[in-house]
């Protein structure tokens, strides 16, 4: 509930940028530094701009106009192709809603190591920020992955993603789980086993809602990020699309799925228990189904 009241209590001046313009800003920046000897300033100075306006640029917080992006780019030695595909994502970087295909983890990732707080709602799986690899790994395979080596990398770039936790600022952080996503066999028992004491080592971010809860199960997964200097975010996905969302409405309508999910959650040391319950219950059956445990 506190970390609830703090963002309710935030500015909603915030500058306006997207995850997106942010994500393709730094596109902007890496390119600049891995085809060119040019500083931030030096760039301006061979462009003729005001420094500020390619530090703007670049982190997402301005709009670049096609001219911009066809001087900048061919300062970075890139064609007219490069120009085309570039400018096609560029024209949706400050949409308010966009989605993306879903193997694309790079807006994501983004907004996930620049936020401030993150609420998280899953349902019928382990959140992705704290499963293991192994239940990572059983879950493509029962999700339908077809080759190992799509497996492999998806295991990779989920596990990659993780690294916020070695942060030293990394961002205040509420996990509510869905009982179903306990209840949900992936793989064997040891997997699961591993995966509830991953959450029971996490207890302190962890909120269980219980399997009578059955209301907001039905709605979507979802993530509300919150940035130190930049406006909020919703996101949710889905096996087509990874869909992000910055419309005032958007964000309301996730704050009050997140204030319902905390009336009804498990509070940090019920849901300790619940937990441990689900340890020792496949510890007494490790050949029983999840949904018997606890």
């Amino acid at each position: 509930m506190e970390l609830l009241q703090r963002l309710r209590s935030k500015s909603m001046t915030a500058i306006i940028s997207t995850a997106y313009s942010r994500d393709l800003g730094d596109e902007l920046r890496r390119l600049r530094e891995n085809s060119t000897s040019f500083g931030g300033r030096a760039m301006a100075v061979q462009l003729g701009w005001d420094p500020s306006k390619v530090s703007n640029i670049e982190t997402g917080k301005a709009r670049a106009t096609e001219i911009d992006l066809a001087q900048y780019l061919a300062t970075c030695g890139k064609d007219l192709d490069y120009l085309q595909d570039f400018s096609n994502r560029y024209r949706h970087a400050f949409d308010l809603y966009f989605a993306q295909v879903p193997n694309n983890l790079r807006t994501l990732a983004m907004a996930e190591s620049m936020a401030t707080t993150m609420l998280v709602y899953e349902i019928l799986a382990i959140p992705g920020l704290l499963q293991t690899e192994d239940y990572v790994r059983a879950l493509f395979v029962e999700t339908g992955c077809e080759s190992s080596e799509a497996i492999e990398k998806g295991v990779e770039r989920r596990m990659a993603r993780q690294s916020i936790w070695q942060r030293p600022y990394r961002p205040d952080c509420v996990f509510y789980v869905h009982e179903l996503a306990l209840q949900m066999r992936v793989g064997d028992a040891r997997i699961m086993e591993d995966q509830y004491l991953r959450l029971l080592f996490n207890a302190h971010i962890v909120r269980i809602v219980p399997a009578n809860i059955r209301g907001v199960a039905f709605h979507s997964k979802c993530t509300l990020f919150e940035f130190g200097k930049a406006s909020p975010l919703a996101y949710t996905e889905t096996d087509l699309a990874k869909v992000f969302a910055q419309d005032g409405l958007a964000v309301a309508w996730s704050r009050k799925l997140f204030e319902r999910l905390d009336a009804v959650a498990l509070d940090e040391e019920q849901s300790k228990n619940k937990l441990a319950n689900y340890v020792s219950g496949l510890r007494e059956d490790p050949d029983g189904g999840g949904a018997d445990l606890a």
